[in-house]
């Protein structure tokens, strides 16, 4: 999820969708971190969901949410990367 949403960043048509998409991976990112992390001890358990998985309503239609955007950069970029 993280290497598609980085993807979609880079080929956004404008700035503002690459920089709503580098975020969304950060997101995406930071919970993934955060709950290996938890799992092997290293960091404190903390109350970060694991996306996708974990059962929490807002935690659920928010990513839902953030995949929506993602979607919608993706379906609005730039066609060809190589212009003649």
């Amino acid at each position: 999820m993280v290497t598609k949403s980085i993807y979609i960043a880079k080929t956004a048509k404008n700035t503002t969708g690459s920089i709503i998409a580098s975020g969304i991976a950060g997101v995406f990112l930071f919970h993934m971190a955060e709950n290996i992390g938890m799992v092997m001890g290293l960091l404190p358990i903390t109350g970060v969901p694991l996306l996708f998985v974990s059962y929490g309503g807002s935690s659920m239609i928010t990513s839902y949410i953030l995949i929506g955007i993602l979607l919608n950069i993706s379906s609005k970029r730039q066609k060809t990367i190589f212009v003649k």
